[in-house]
């Protein structure tokens, strides 16, 4: 089965169907999609500015427990209400290059962040007076990607 196949089949599906069918469906599982978004993109953008330098007054370790929770939440609501919504017009959005470029940024955006994870979370204690230039340059790539996924994900509509 190809990738185009599989997004017909999965937009004849039940889920994909009902996605369409339904008066509120759509519009509940967009809101959801947007609170995820809130809630993945804000904290990613206030930790990454942190990162960054500002708000020195609060501990970074703090900070970055603090903000990765709802930014794991929002990433997990991102990830089940877009596979709704793409269910709803699956065959087409699969051969859509916006989408497709979206979805590779996700999968830069997540990588990044696990590879932040595993070089620098043990030394955040000390981020402030001794801060990797390459750990920094991890937060600027960060917020660029995730914003420019946000904007992608606007961009469906009109591709």
């Amino acid at each position: 089965m190809t990738l185009t196949q599989w997004a017909s089949a999965l937009e004849a599906s039940g889920i994909g169907d009902w996605m369409r069918s339904s008066a509120l469906a759509y519009p509940v599982v967009n809101v959801i999609h947007l609170l995820g978004l809130t809630l993945l993109v804000g904290p990613i953008v206030l930790l990454d500015l942190r990162l960054l330098g500002a708000g020195r007054q609060f501990p970074l370790p703090l900070v970055s427990a603090s903000l990765t929770r709802f930014a794991i939440v929002g990433l997990t609501l991102l990830l089940g209400s877009g596979s709704l919504l793409f269910s709803a017009d699956a065959g087409p959005l699969i051969r859509n290059p916006i989408l497709l470029w979206k979805l590779a940024c996700i999968a830069f955006a997540i990588i990044n962040a696990l590879l932040f994870r595993a070089l620098w979370n043990r030394q955040l204690l000390y981020w402030d007076t001794q801060p990797p230039v390459f750990g920094r340059a991890q937060a600027l790539l960060s917020m660029a990607i995730w914003l420019t996924v946000g904007t992608l994900g606007r961009w469906i509509a009109y591709g």
